[in-house]
């Protein structure tokens, strides 16, 4: 199977990634765990198709046959569908879709291209259809909130459906897999990304990414795009 795949960073404060991915053939693929929210587009057998999906807290396999065109806009942490319930681990598809326009928050829009996917956002964000909740975005790496403890909790969990220590393995684990994509030896990794021992992160791999160090080194298999979305996320 052929899978070409290309993404961008994004200036958006409701915009974490843009990408798309071409596919011909037949293969099982791993899809690894994430903790945005995801707007997705696209066209197989000749059918287009959009659907919003929430954060995947575990890796997962999929099976992808004939030839497929795909467009994403990777939402950053604190950017929610108020319309939407917290999708975790599921997804809901638009009900209407065609050539050039789909279906969301019960109005009609223009489905975006690679390059002006934030203008699409823009809109969305005017009309209500899309909100962001800042804090939510600082906390997650790091940053110190001006309100309590619980106060975060909630709304990192209202914005994601996720609490920070979930949201913070699930990056450091896909922090970890470029590492070791990139030739990084699993002790380094360890240390960098303070995980406890190296048993500890094949665990992490294993639950979040769906494959080994050495698989991760070897570039076995056919994943999921895979990029850096912030700081190293340690817990």
């Amino acid at each position: 199977m052929a899978i070409e795949s290309l993404h961008r960073m994004s200036d958006s404060p409701h915009v974490a990634c843009v990408w798309r991915g071409r596919a011909s053939g037949f293969e099982a693929m791993t899809s690894v765990a994430t903790s945005t929210w995801e707007l997705v587009f696209w066209e197989e057998g000749g059918r287009g198709h959009a659907a919003v999906r929430g954060p995947e807290t575990a890796a997962s396999s999929v099976e992808l046959a004939g030839d497929s065109e795909s467009l994403g806009i990777t939402f950053a942490h604190g950017t929610v569908l108020p319309h939407l319930p917290r999708l975790v681990d599921s997804a809901v598809e638009s009900p209407h879709v065609t050539e050039r326009t789909f279906v969301l928050g019960g109005r009609e829009w223009e489905v975006p291209g690679f390059d002006d996917a934030e203008a699409l956002v823009a809109r969305l964000a005017r009309a209500g259809v899309i909100s962001r909740d800042p804090l939510v975005d600082e906390v997650v790496w790091g940053g110190i909130a001006r309100v309590g403890t619980r106060s975060v909790q909630r709304r990192v969990a209202a914005a994601t459906g996720l609490t920070q220590g979930a949201i913070r393995q699930i990056e450091r684990a896909r922090e970890a897999a470029l590492l070791l994509g990139g030739g990084a030896a699993p002790l380094d990794v360890v240390h960098r990304l303070g995980y406890y021992d190296q048993p500890h992160l094949a665990r992490s791999l294993q639950r979040f990414i769906g494959r080994t160090a050495t698989q991760l080194q070897e570039g076995r298999g056919t994943m999921s795009l895979l990029y850096k979305t912030g700081p190293p996320a340690g817990s």
